[in-house]
């Protein structure tokens, strides 16, 4: 049996990539203190590993995919093809930014006062080439955790990641600029992806996956409308494609079906009500494949 070797992400990340591979149709399961999660495929095997570290190992072919956020690729700076771009992240689905933070009352107040500062980061390398693209000479260190607090006792600024920003805004930290932003990336490296078998494995995973991301934000709408309000009720659902209508046994009605962004829904569907549509039902998706 031909086998896709595929590397999930370990730490902040893994429980919402096992959730968006559970709403993908991929059951996966990671015993205690395991690095091998069994999944329900028996056609691909899962490693797990940190995020910083799948893209090199991807490019390395010790994986044939792998799920890696692009802060860490250009990071790592691996030779890896991008198959699917997938916007989560450990508590949302938006990208996540890696910014420059200084102290409220610093006098930094854009990359050019950084001259010869000093700066620490987790994001090393991809820190390095920003601050090269503005012309900008400073010492970039690595910071192995509690980044927030080393500024301005050890450092006069840093580079972190945020998706919200409030644990910077809570160590007293102002944001400057974002040096890159990221989101989730299905990788695969040159040889996996030549072969056609391993290619088609991933294109599909990535298919999925994009599908489930896609349903997280939309619902499905059905209802019962008249025919003769069917023009007037049709006008007010911002469809994702035109509504699917499907005839009744009284000649009279149709069934009207629509897929919609979920946060419209509370002020639709009173206005579909009043317009006439009944029996009105709302339901989730769990994968919306364009």
């Amino acid at each position: 049996m031909r086998i896709l070797k595929l590397g999930l992400p370990k730490g902040s990340l893994q429980e919402s990539t096992i959730r968006l591979f559970g709403k993908a149709g991929y059951k996966v399961t990671v015993p205690d203190r395991s690095y091998t999660p069994s999944i329900d495929d028996p056609e691909i095997e899962c490693l797990m590993f940190r995020a910083q570290e799948i893209a090199r190992y991807v490019e390395r072919e010790v994986l044939d995919a792998g799920l890696t956020g692009k802060d860490w690729i250009t990071e790592n700076e691996a030779d890896v093809l991008e198959a699917e771009d997938l916007v989560y992240s450990k508590a949302s689905t938006k990208p996540f930014r890696w910014v420059l933070a200084v102290p409220e009352d610093s006098e930094i107040q854009s990359v050019r006062d950084l001259e010869g500062k000093r700066i620490a980061t987790e994001l090393v390398q991809a820190t390095r080439k920003y601050l090269q693209e503005h012309g900008v000479s400073a010492e970039v260190e690595y910071s192995w955790g509690a980044t927030e607090i080393k500024a301005p006792s050890l450092v006069d600024a840093i580079v972190e990641g945020t998706e919200t920003g409030a644990s910077l805004s809570a160590h007293n930290l102002r944001i400057v600029d974002t040096v890159i932003e990221s989101s989730t990336k299905l990788i695969a490296n040159h040889k996996a992806w030549a072969d056609p078998w391993k290619r088609e494995k991933i294109k599909v995973l990535g298919m999925l996956l994009k599908g489930a991301l896609e349903a997280d934000a939309k619902v499905g709408l059905k209802m019962n409308v008249a025919k003769a309000k069917l023009e007037e009720i049709s006008a007010q659902l911002p469809a994702l494609h035109t509504p699917t209508i499907s005839e009744q046994a009284d000649p009279d009605w149709v069934a009207l079906e629509v897929v919609i962004d979920e946060q419209v829904v509370r002020d639709i569907i009173p206005k579909l009500k009043k317009a006439g549509a009944e029996g009105i039902i709302e339901y989730p998706l769990n994968k919306v494949i364009y």
